[in-house]
C-alpha cells in the first residue's frame, strides 16, 4: 500500500475508469435538479436516479463521478466522532444498461489491488445471501478465497429505495482488515462483526430488479452498476490513520482551527469535539454556498445557517472571540482546487456571505447565552432538569436565538427541553399570525367548485394573440351554484371555451375588461385559473341579462395589458441584468407586474449599493433601447434546459414550456405576456431596493408612462420647494444647504444649553457611582438630552475617572428612549465592550443598538421599564465582567 492524498485517490479514480470506456463527470450540484424528495444530494447516485429509472437518457451508458454530498441526519454526533461528518465526496463507477456484475466486480479488484497497491492478503468482501453469482465471480474468476467471502443478508447487503416500489437488488462490499489491535477478540470475527477490525470501503450495487406493487422482485431487462466508495474513507486507508479529521485535506483545516483558537488538537477531549465540528461544517458551508445556497429560516438555507451557528458557538467555547469562519474559507479553496476551480471563483461572495451570517449570528449569541444561563442556574436552584418550552421559545421567538442550539447548550449541563410545550407556543404563534392576516383583508368572494359538474374543466387561452374574441356562455356559477341566468347587480363566475384573458400566474397580474352583447354588460373584476387549467372571469355585471349560450364578446382592457406586458418584460431584462452586475448566484425568489410597476425578489445577501443601482438602470435602458425582437418559442422542458432557458427552481412545468427570448440579451420560461419588441417598453426606472427577508432582496420599479408621471411629480416637488425656499431651480440646492446650516447652528446652541443642564446630573452620579469588581460605573437618567450630548457628557464623565464604564439614558417626551455608553481603557481590558453591554441593557426595553468597544448607543421603546433596566445594568455588567 502506498500514501496517496485525497486529491490523487480522486484522479486516480476517475482516470481509471476513463480508461474503461467510462464518461467522465465532475460533480452535480448540492442542489437537487429533479429530486424534490431530498433537500440535498447525499449520495452519489442521487443526481442519476432520473438515469436508473429510464426517465432521462444518459449522456453515456458507462459513466465515473466524483459527487459531494451533504447528510445532517448525523449532525448531533459530528465532532463527537471521529468519523461523523456531514459533508463528504463519494466516488462512482455506473452502469446504465451496459456492464454488470462481471466487469464491475473485476474492475473494483483491479483497482484497490493495482492502482492503490492494496495487499490483497488484508481484502474481505461479502455478497447478499442468496447472490451466488457473485459468489461464483469473487472465488472463481477474482481467486478471492471462499473463506473470505461473506455472505450478508437484506438489510446489509441488498438495496431498495426505502420500503417502495422500483429498481432494487443485492449488493457487494469490499472491506479491509484493519488488524486485531481493532478487533473483539472473537475467533469467528469477520466482516458484519460489530466491532471496528473490519472497514467497509466500496459498495457494489447489482440492480437487477424491479419491485412491483404486489412486493414481487421482476428481473429487468437491463439491469445497472451503482457504485459508492467514500474518498474520506479511501484516504484513511490510504494515509494509514484512522480518523477523517486526520487525512490530509482535513487535517489542514483543522490545524487552522487550532492556530486561531491557540489549542493543541488531542489535549483535551472537549476541546477536539468543537475542533473536529468546525473543521466539518467550515468545509460543508463553503460548498453549500458555492452552489447557490443562502442562510434563511427553512429548508436549505436553515441547513446552512445551522451549521454556520454550530461552527461559530464552538468557535467561542474554544476561546475565538472574534468572528472567524470566513477566515478558514482560504485553507478550503486551497484543498480543493484541484477537483473544484469553480470555487475560488465565488471566493469573495462565499466570504462575504459568512462574513454576514456570522456578525447577526454574535449579535444574538451572546445575549441568549446569557439568559438561557440564568434559566440553568434557576433551574440548577430548583433541582429540575427540564426547561420549560414557553422559555425555550422565549429565547426564539425574542432573542433569535434558535432551538437547536438551546438544546444542544442544555445537553451539555445534563438537562433538556419540554419539546411538547414548545411546540404548542410555535402552534399558538402561527394561529395568531393567521388571524392577523385574515384581519387585514378576507377576499369578499370565493367559490368553491369542487363539486360542480360543469361544462368544460379546460380552456384555450387566446390572450397571446388576441386582446378580443366572442364566445358562448358555458357556465355560470353564482354562490357556489350553477345558474341558468345573470341580471344587472349579480356578482358571478362565467366561463367561455377560449378566452382572451389572462388569468393571475406567474407574477403577472389577471387581465380586467368587459363582457358584452347588445343586452348585457359586465365588469371583470379578476380571472383566476384552477390547477387543470380552467379561466374563471370574476364579474360584476352592470347592466342588463344575461343567460348560458348566449353569445358575449370578451375585451380586454388594452392599456392594461399593454403596461403589464411593458412591467413583465422589464422583469426578464431586470433578472438578467442582476446576474451581470452582482453575480451568477442570483435567482428569482418572486415577481408582481401589474400595469402600474413591477417588483422583483431575488437573492442576494447585502443591500445594493447606489453605484450598483444606476449600473443595473444603465444596462436595462441600454437592453430596451438596442429594439431587441422578442420572440416566443413552444419547446419541450427538456430542450429549454439545454437551450440554457432560465427556469424557477421551485416551478412546476409542463412538458411543453413557453420560452421567451429578447434577442441574444435574455431568455427564459415563461408562461406571462410580453412587448414585441424591448423599445415597447420605453423607459426603466428603479424606486427602491430593500431587504425583505434573510438573503432576499426586493426592487421595485416603472417603465413606459409611469415613468413620464413620476418625473411630472419630481418636477412638482422641485417647483413647491423653490416656491417655499423663495429661490430658482439653479439656486435651490444652495439655498436648502444654508438652510440646513443655520438649523445646525440652532441645534448646536440648543445642545450646549442641554450639555450644561446635563452636566448638573452627571456630577451627582459620580458621586453615587458604584464599584463593581474594581471599576467605577457611573449611571444616570437624564432628561430631554439627545445622543450628541449623551456622548458628550459620557466622554466628561470618563475625562474625570479613567477607570470607569458610564451608562447614560433619556427618554423623549416619553415616548422613545435613548442609551449612550463609554467605557475606558483600563475597563475594555477587563472585557467589557461598549456594544454588547448598552446592547443588553436595552434589550431589557424592548430595544436593541451596539457599537464599538469604548463607545456605543443603543435605542428603546418601552419608557416604563427603564428605570427598571439601569437598575438591572448593574448585575449585567458584573456578569461581563466575571466572563
Amino acid at each position: 500500500m502506498k500514501y496517496m492524498k485525497a486529491d490523487e485517490i480522486r484522479k486516480s479514480f476517475m482516470d481509471f475508469f476513463e480508461s474503461k470506456g467510462h464518461y467522465a463527470r465532475k460533480s452535480y450540484s448540492l442542489v437537487p435538479q429533479n429530486d424534490k424528495s431530498i433537500l440535498l444530494i447525499n449520495a452519489g447516485m442521487v443526481p442519476m436516479k432520473n438515469y436508473f429509472m429510464g426517465i432521462e437518457d444518459p449522456p453515456s451508458k458507462k459513466m465515473v463521478t466524483y459527487q459531494k454530498c451533504v447528510r445532517t441526519g448525523d449532525i448531533e454526533n459530528v465532532g463527537k466522532t471521529a468519523r461523523h461528518a456531514t459533508f463528504f465526496e463519494m466516488l462512482g463507477n455506473f452502469s446504465f444498461g451496459d456492464y454488470f456484475k462481471n466487469e464491475a466486480i473485476a474492475w473494483a479488484w483491479e483497482y484497490v489491488t493495482k492502482v492503490l497497491e492494496l495487499d490483497e492478503k488484508n481484502l474481505w468482501v461479502t455478497v447478499y445471501t442468496d447472490d451466488d453469482e457473485a459468489f461464483n465471480i469473487w472465488e472463481k474468476d477474482i481467486g478471492v478465497d471462499k473463506n473470505k467471502i461473506v455472505r450478508l443478508g437484506k438489510e446489509d447487503n441488498f438495496w431498495e429505495i426505502g420500503t417502495g416500489t422500483g429498481p432494487c437488488g443485492p449488493c457487494s462490499e469490499i472491506y479491509i482488515d484493519r488488524g486485531e489491535e481493532f478487533g473483539c477478540g472473537h475467533d469467528d470475527c469477520k466482516p458484519g462483526c460489530d466491532c471496528d477490525r473490519f472497514l467497509e470501503f466500496w459498495n457494489l450495487v447489482f440492480t437487477q430488479f424491479n419491485k412491483n406493487e404486489q412486493g414481487e422482485y421482476i428481473p429487468l431487462e437491463n439491469p445497472n452498476i451503482d457504485t459508492g466508495m467514500g474518498l474520506e474513507r479511501m484516504a484513511c486507508i490510504m494515509q494509514d490513520v484512522t480518523s477523517i479529521f486526520d487525512i490530509d485535506n482535513m487535517k489542514n483545516i483543522r490545524d487552522q482551527v487550532c492556530s486561531l483558537a491557540g489549542k493543541e488538537y488531542q489535549k483535551d477531549n472537549n476541546t477536539d469535539i468543537s475542533i473536529r465540528l468546525i473543521t466539518d461544517h467550515c468545509r460543508a458551508v463553503t460548498f453549500m454556498i458555492g452552489d447557490g445556497i443562502l442562510p434563511s429560516n427553512e429548508g436549505k438555507g436553515y441547513v446552512l445557517r445551522r451549521l454556520i451557528r454550530r461552527a461559530a458557538r464552538h468557535g467561542k467555547l474554544i476561546g475565538i472571540k472574534e468572528n472567524f469562519i470566513y477566515k478558514i474559507l482560504d485553507t478550503v479553496l486551497e484543498d480543493y482546487k484541484s477537483a473544484y476551480p469553480d470555487l475560488a471563483d465565488k471566493k469573495d461572495y462565499i466570504k462575504k456571505i459568512l462574513k454576514i451570517e456570522e456578525e447577526k449570528f454574535s449579535e444574538t449569541i451572546d445575549q441568549g447565552i446569557l439568559i438561557l444561563q440564568g434559566y440553568i442556574d434557576n433551574l440548577t436552584k430548583e433541582n429540575v432538569l427540564t426547561l420549560s418550552g414557553s422559555d425555550a421559545f422565549k429565547l426564539y421567538d425574542t432573542y433569535g436565538f434558535p432551538l437547536e442550539l438551546t438544546l444542544e447548550i442544555l445537553e451539555e449541563n445534563g438537562m433538556k427541553v419540554s419539546e411538547e410545550e414548545f411546540k404548542k407556543e410555535m402552534q399558538s404563534q402561527r394561529e395568531r399570525a393567521r388571524n392577523a392576516r385574515n384581519e387585514k383583508g378576507i377576499e369578499g368572494w370565493s367559490e368553491d367548485l369542487g363539486s360542480l359538474s360543469l361544462s368544460i374543466n379546460k380552456n384555450e387561452f387566446l390572450g397571446y394573440d388576441y386582446l378580443k374574441a366572442t364566445q358562448a356562455i358555458e357556465d355560470i356559477i353564482i354562490d357556489s351554484k350553477l345558474e341558468n341566468s345573470i341580471e344587472a347587480g349579480d356578482r358571478a363566475i362565467l366561463i367561455f371555451e377560449k378566452t382572451p384573458f389572462y388569468a393571475e400566474s406567474g407574477g403577472q397580474i389577471a387581465d380586467s375588461g368587459i363582457i358584452r352583447n347588445s343586452e348585457f354588460e359586465a365588469v371583470v373584476e379578476d380571472v383566476k385559473k384552477t390547477a387543470k387549467g380552467l379561466f374563471m372571469h370574476y364579474v360584476n355585471i352592470t347592466s342588463g341579462f344575461a343567460k348560458k349560450g348566449d353569445m358575449v364578446e370578451l375585451i380586454v382592457a388594452e392599456d392594461i395589458r399593454k403596461s403589464t406586458q411593458r412591467n413583465h418584460t422589464a422583469t426578464h431584462i431586470l433578472h438578467k441584468t442582476l446576474k451581470i452586475v452582482l453575480g451568477e448566484h442570483i435567482h428569482q425568489a418572486g415577481s408582481l407586474v401589474s400595469d402600474t410597476r413591477l417588483r422583483f425578489d431575488f437573492t442576494h445577501f447585502e443591500p445594493i449599493t447606489k453605484d450598483e443601482i444606476s449600473q443595473i438602470e444603465s444596462i436595462v435602458n441600454k437592453a430596451i433601447y438596442s429594439t431587441y425582437d422578442v420572440n416566443t418559442t413552444q419547446m419541450s422542458l427538456d430542450e429549454a434546459k439545454k437551450s440554457k432557458a432560465v427556469a424557477l427552481f421551485d416551478e412546476k412545468y409542463d412538458d411543453k414550456v413557453r420560452v421567451i427570448s429578447i434577442g441574444d440579451f435574455s431568455k427564459e420560461l415563461c408562461g406571462g405576456t410580453h412587448v414585441k419588441n424591448s423599445s415597447d417598453i420605453g423607459i426603466f426606472k428603479i424606486l427602491s431596493e430593500t431587504g425583505i427577508a434573510s438573503g432576499v432582496r426586493r426592487i421595485e420599479a416603472i417603465t413606459g408612462s409611469s415613468v413620464y408621471e413620476y418625473i411630472l411629480k419630481k418636477d412638482a416637488l422641485i417647483e413647491k420647494l423653490q416656491e417655499i425656499t423663495k429661490s430658482s431651480e439653479d439656486t435651490l440646492e444652495s439655498k436648502v444647504q444654508n438652510n440646513i446650516n443655520e438649523l445646525k447652528n440652532i441645534q448646536k446652541e440648543l445642545s450646549l444649553l442641554k450639555f450644561a443642564s446635563g452636566k448638573q446630573f452627571l456630577e451627582k452620579a459620580i458621586k453615587d457611582a458604584k464599584d463593581i469588581k474594581s471599576i467605577k460605573y457611573i449611571r444616570s437618567i437624564i432628561d430631554n438630552a439627545d445622543e450628541e450630548v449623551l456622548r458628550e457628557i459620557a466622554q466628561s464623565a470618563l475625562d474625570a475617572e479613567e477607570n470607569a464604564v458610564v451608562l447614560l439614558a433619556s427618554s423623549a417626551d416619553n415616548e422613545k428612549i435613548s442609551f449612550v455608553c463609554a467605557v475606558s481603557k483600563s475597563a475594555i481590558d477587563k472585557g467589557v465592550h461598549a456594544g454588547k453591554f448598552i446592547k443588553q441593557v436595552a434589550s431589557l426595553t424592548g430595544g436593541g443598538g451596539g457599537g464599538k468597544p469604548n463607545m456605543a448607543q443603543a435605542g428603546g421603546r418601552d419608557v416604563s421599564k427603564l428605570k427598571e433596566a439601569m437598575e438591572k445594568s448593574d448585575f449585567i455588567l458584573e456578569n461581563i465582567i466575571n466572563g
